[in-house]
Order: structure tokens, then sequence, then C-alpha cells
């Protein structure tokens, strides 16, 4: 695994980052910040290679693993939403004033809409692949129709669910109990950025219906959502990398004044 830079994010636990500087060094050209998914790591395909299409265009580019991800330190069964919260909080601080655009992936997307929501940084964007919003409450409305679930949670605290990536993930009971506090769908939310939702419509871990739950939920005036032929939940296809990145590379130039915004014009 490559050698990453490590932060304390809280007393005796590091969590590792990379950030690329931009070449120009211009504080007001917006950057990009990559938040993974849940059990994702920040070497995957997906980050990598938008790393790459980044520096093309002179950006900042931040990505980083959660505690007990990838390259940080941590164990897995005891991160919660709101220590990963925490986390992506603190590494976003490194992009001091400056505007970015948050791409999120699945948890990482809400994640996303959750800093938006309690106004951290200078967010200027939000590009959200397959977000997985109130991703705790799906779970335990699973756990509610699985006996097997119901009784390792009450026996050891944790379910090992089953996963087509690879090992089983633990889901934890603190895991539930503390999202039950980052509800977000039912109230909606008030976005006052821009946003670009991608989904996959084969994508068999967040239905392409809970993406536009999500989209229609929130409440702003620059808002899309786009539907990806036969594209699956991680979106990793090199042309599904290319809408990722087309779609942050555009709410960074509409920041810019580059392009023309697709809202509405206010009435007068």
């Amino acid at each position: 695994m490559p050698q990453f830079e490590m932060m304390e994010a809280r007393p005796g636990l590091r969590i590792a980052f990379d950030l690329r500087e931009a070449p120009r060094g211009d504080e007001k050209r917006p950057g990009f910040l990559w938040l993974g998914g849940f059990k994702s790591d920040m070497i995957g395909s997906k980050a990598e290679r938008l790393r790459e299409l980044s520096g093309r265009d002179d950006r900042l580019f931040i990505r980083f693993d959660y505690s007990g991800h990838g390259a940080s330190e941590g164990r897995f069964e005891d991160g919660t939403l709101s220590l990963w919260l925490a986390e992506a909080r603190h590494v976003l601080r490194l992009a001091g004033g400056r505007p970015m655009i948050l791409i999120g992936s699945s948890m990482g997307g809400f994640l996303a809409l959750l800093l938006a929501r309690e106004g951290s940084g200078n967010i200027a964007g939000l590009v959200l692949v397959a977000p997985a919003a109130d991703m705790t409450f799906n779970m335990e409305a699973e756990i509610a129709k699985r006996p097997d679930a119901q009784e390792a949670l009450a026996r050891d605290g944790v379910w090992r669910r089953p996963s087509r990536y690879g090992d089983p993930y633990p889901i934890t009971a603190k895991l539930l109990e503390d999202g039950r506090h980052h509800r977000l769908l039912e109230r909606g939310l008030d976005l006052v950025c821009p946003l670009r939702i991608l989904h996959g419509d084969q994508d068999p871990d967040v239905p392409w219906q809970h993406g536009l739950k999500t989209f229609q939920a929130i409440r702003a005036a620059d808002a899309h959502f786009t539907l990806i032929k036969d594209g699956d939940h991680r979106l990793s296809r090199e042309q599904d990398i290319i809408t990722i990145h087309r779609a942050a590379e555009e709410l960074a130039l509409l920041h810019e004044g580059k392009v023309e915004s697709s809202a509405a014009s206010p009435s007068r």
C-alpha cells in the first residue's frame, strides 16, 4: 500500500490522507475532496483516476481513509457515522478557505450531504455517486426481516452482513444507534450549492429509486439527477469515472463563472 501522510483525528488515533496541491496556487479555484464508501479505501479505481484527471485541470485534490479503513488506524467495528463525519470535517479543513467540490460515493455521498447540512467548510458543489443517505435506517429495516441478524446483534453486538465484494461487513449495534441521530430524508435538506447525483440503473446495493428519493428530498435551485445505463453500485468503469469527473469539473467552472448555471432564472 502506498505511504500516505497521517493526521490526528482524535487523541490516540491517526487517519491517512493524500493532498495534491494545485500547481497554480490560486486559492479561489475550487478543489475536489473525495469521500469514499463504507468499507472502501482511497486507493480504489475511482479515487485514483479522479486524482489523475483533476491534475490535468490543476485542481487541488484531497482524499483520505476513515478510521478502520485502508491505511488509517483504528478498528472498523469501532466506527460510527458521527466519528467518520468528524474525520471528514477534519480533512475538509485542510482546504482552508478554498471552495471545494465534494465528490462522495455511497456512504461518502451521505457524509457529503451531512457536511453541507452543518455548513462545514466552503462547499461549492456536491457530486454524489449512488448516495446512501440514511444508510443505517435502511440497515435496520433489513435486520428487522432477518431473525439471524437480530440474534447476532443481541448476542454479540455485531452482525456480519454478507457482502458480494469480499468479507462480511460488521454491522454493530453502536453504528445503528448512532445513525438514528443523522436521519436526513424525512425532513429533507435546503442546499445552497449546486448538486449532481449519478446513479447506475443496475445498482443492487443502493437502488436507483433510493437515489431519486434522496434527490427529491433536497431543495436546491440547481440540481440534476442522472441515471446511468447498465451502471452498477460502484460506477467504476472508465466511462462512469469520466462522467463523475465531468460533473465535478462543471461545478468547479460554474463557481468560477466560466459556465452558466442550469438553474432557472428567478422570477421578476
